[in-house]
């Protein structure tokens, strides 16, 4: 029943493999509490009960909030599939009530840090460094995830209309624009790459063999890039989706627009980001009005929720 849930997730849902993963996993540590085999695992014996003692065990082992709303959220999945295929008529998790989590803002490059990494001045004309400098540039540009970048192929570029079409989460298709100055990156890299890379896959970006890029590959081109430049802590491709949002706001984009270029499903996804362009908004204000910082003249940030 569990793999049957599982597969649905992954061949129905378009769920990555992931987070289809991340659900077994899950399940399979609920069927352990209960010290039955996930092949063994029956709906109509399981109560609010034992999932409220999973709750308090979990808590007990200083399970951070974050993680336990992740493992409750993959009890509520799977007990709709069950209802919607007629497997049980209860729903023992429909009033589980969880901590409330505090969602951490996002971490962004500043635009200084941003101008000093894809200064191209001294570029050399060295395949993996054309290469590298580029990702670094697309990620910025365009906001794109680490999966999208990976597989992006030279026909996803449309020269004409400026735009690049990638295929995000669950298959979903979305094409971004992209700026002549981009087109023209793109262009002279692949020239770059035909001339010194002996093509194996379709992809836009390859390794030296010819080969398609991996994940890991892509992540430490981005760290240590980024670690020559900026000092906080995480310096990964997904703090450079989260740069291009923020900075895209902060220069006054609709939110909206935000979310369609981004390919979130809901503009909640989106909204988060216009927590950091306050925030930046404030310490200008902070840094720039003459009473910003006098006694009874100042801003206090004390509500977080905006």
């Amino acid at each position: 029943m569990i793999n049957e849930f599982l597969q649905y997730l992954q061949y129905e849902r378009n769920y990555s493999s992931h987070t289809v993963l991340s659900y077994k996993n899950d399940l399979f540590q609920f069927c352990d509490f209960l010290d039955i085999s996930p092949a063994q695992f029956s709906p109509p014996s399981v109560n609010s009960s034992d999932i409220q003692k999973w709750v308090l065990q979990l808590m007990s082992a200083g399970i951070s909030a974050r993680s336990l709303s992740r493992k409750i959220s993959a009890l509520k999945s799977f007990w709709r599939f069950l209802l919607k295929n007629n497997r049980t008529n209860q729903n023992p998790v429909k009033n589980i009530v969880l901590p409330k989590t505090k969602k951490a803002l996002p971490a962004f490059f500043k635009q200084s840090e941003m101008d000093d990494v894809l200064d191209d001045t001294f570029l050399p004309e060295e395949f993996e460094r054309v290469r590298d400098h580029l990702i670094i540039k697309l990620f910025y540009a365009t906001g794109i995830r680490l999966s999208e970048l990976i597989n992006i192929e030279d026909k996803d570029i449309d020269a004409h209309k400026k735009s690049l079409r990638v295929i995000g989460k669950r298959n979903k298709e979305r094409i971004i624009p992209i700026s002549e100055e981009l087109l023209e990156n793109l262009q002279n890299y692949i020239s770059l790459r035909e001339r010194e890379i002996s093509k194996e896959d379709a992809n836009l970006f390859l390794r030296k063999n010819g080969k398609k890029m991996y994940p890991m590959l892509v992540y430490n081109i981005v760290h240590n890039s980024m670690a020559e430049v900026s000092a906080i802590h995480k310096k990964s491709p997904h703090v450079l989706r989260h740069t291009f949002a923020t900075a895209m706001l902060n220069e006054g984009a609709d939110i909206n627009a935000v979310k369609e270029l981004l390919g979130h499903s809901s503009l909640a996804a989106t909204q988060v980001y216009t927590h950091v362009s306050f925030d930046e908004l404030y310490n200008i204000y902070k840094r720039a009005h003459p009473r910003a910082n006098k006694q009874g003249g100042n801003y206090e940030n004390k509500d977080s929720s905006y």
